[in-house]
């Protein structure tokens, strides 16, 4: 007999993973002048690193979540975290700037494998109302670590620098290969689909054929643009417009930051996800409206916040209730299903994030708020409507 992992070591290594790819993206943020002051370049080229660890994190969930569906979570994982080892080391050798955005796409592939490999493990393990809980936790972390990575960069930035913190980061990777050994693998042999990379190729293409699921991804997609539009525009708003200093930035946040954990974590007590699904899209787009106007009228400060907790919160309703539709109507390929929404959700973040920086910040930030809510309900709406089209079906 095998011996199983605890369920709290899953939990929490699960959980880690999670958080890993976000903070390789934005942990060291608040060290990007002073980057462009050591390799003697310009401020667009240091930021090219960011641009090119979220090419890594949506190319890598596509490279590794076949990869653990035909050779198991652990290997694959093991893999992942050995290169991203390489590629820290190889960040913090670098002598130009292109020298390291190159080892940043390699460092962003490895991070993804965290990120797919993590969903997988869970889809395997659980089920049902035990699979949106454990969905719930992870989503929880999906949507804070965006947020809290760059805080907690911010923190070690002024006596570690930059460096410092990619050694950081180097020890967090020691830690995670550490634990991926001790992981017990979750994908038994006989539940593993063919090593020939053509049955890959076809079984991406039934996924991408599943209505259903696409649905539930374009539906977290446009939420995950939501939350990247937040995180771009949020130090610019309540910095150099509201004219609060880094610290109570950080404050906010992290305030806003609870308001998913909180939200994602209650929208497990659901009987029906798709009820969750459901209220937190609409929510999503009558408050991304007053929010959207509010902006658009230059409001005061706190009328921004409270709602921009309320949108949060709704957000986070809806990040808990499409991973696990959408994991549940692809289990017989949960690699393939879960690298596609995690890849889905860095393009949309990549995408979006240079957009409110176009003209007014507040507006364009407004307009894409409410813009990314409606497309996110939308797409609830055609998913559900499919899910009861075929519910129907069935019981004839």
């Amino acid at each position: 007999m095998v011996k199983e992992n605890s369920q709290l070591f899953i939990l929490v290594f699960l959980g880690v993973l999670t958080a890993f790819g976000p903070f390789v993206t934005d942990m060291y943020l608040p060290t990007l002048p002073a980057m462009t002051e050591y390799f003697n370049t310009t401020s667009s080229q240091v930021q090219l690193g960011l641009t090119a660890s979220m090419i890594g994190l949506a190319a890598g969930q596509l490279f590794f979540g076949p990869l653990s569906d035909k050779y198991g979570r652990r290997l694959p994982l093991i893999i992942a975290m050995l290169l991203f080892l390489l590629a820290t080391i190889g960040c913090l050798i670098s002598s130009t700037i292109m020298q390291f955005v190159g080892w940043r796409v390699v460092q962003g592939v490895a991070g993804a494998g965290g990120i797919v490999i993590s969903r997988s493990i869970a889809a395997d393990k659980y089920s049902g109302r035990e699979l949106a809980k454990m969905l719930g936790i992870i989503g929880a972390i999906n949507g804070v670590a965006p947020i809290a990575a760059p805080i907690a960069g911010g923190g070690m930035a002024e006596s570690l620098g930059w460096q410092g913190i990619f050694w950081t980061l180097f020890c967090l990777g020691i830690i995670l290969l550490l634990g991926s050994f001790h992981f017990k693998e979750s994908l038994s042999e006989e539940r593993r689909g063919s090593t020939c990379w053509k049955d890959v190729y076809n079984e991406f293409i039934a996924v991408i054929h599943n209505r259903r699921y696409l649905c539930y991804i374009f539906q977290f997609g446009f939420a995950q643009g939501v939350i990247f539009a937040n995180i771009a525009s949020a130090p610019f708003i309540m910095q150099q417009h509201y004219g609060f200093s880094p610290l109570m930035f950080s404050v906010f946040f992290g305030v806003n930051a609870i308001a998913i954990v909180i939200s994602a974590t209650y929208a497990s007590r659901f009987a029906h996800p798709e009820k969750a699904l459901y209220r937190g899209s609409l929510g999503m787009v009558i408050v991304s409206f007053f929010l959207m106007i509010a902006l658009c009228l230059d409001c005061n400060f706190w009328i921004y916040e409270i709602l921009l907790i309320g949108l949060l919160s709704m957000i986070g309703l809806t990040f808990t209730s499409s991973n696990t539709l959408a994991l549940d109507c692809e289990r017989s390929n949960a690699g393939i299903a879960s690298a596609l929404l995690g890849a889905l959700g860095f393009a949309f973040g990549g995408i979006v994030s240079p957009i409110v920086g176009l003209g007014n910040i507040m507006v364009t930030t407004g307009i894409t708020f409410f813009i990314g809510s409606v497309f996110s309900l939308s797409f609830t709406y055609m998913a559900l409507h499919r899910a009861f089209y075929m519910a129907q079906y069935y019981k004839k």
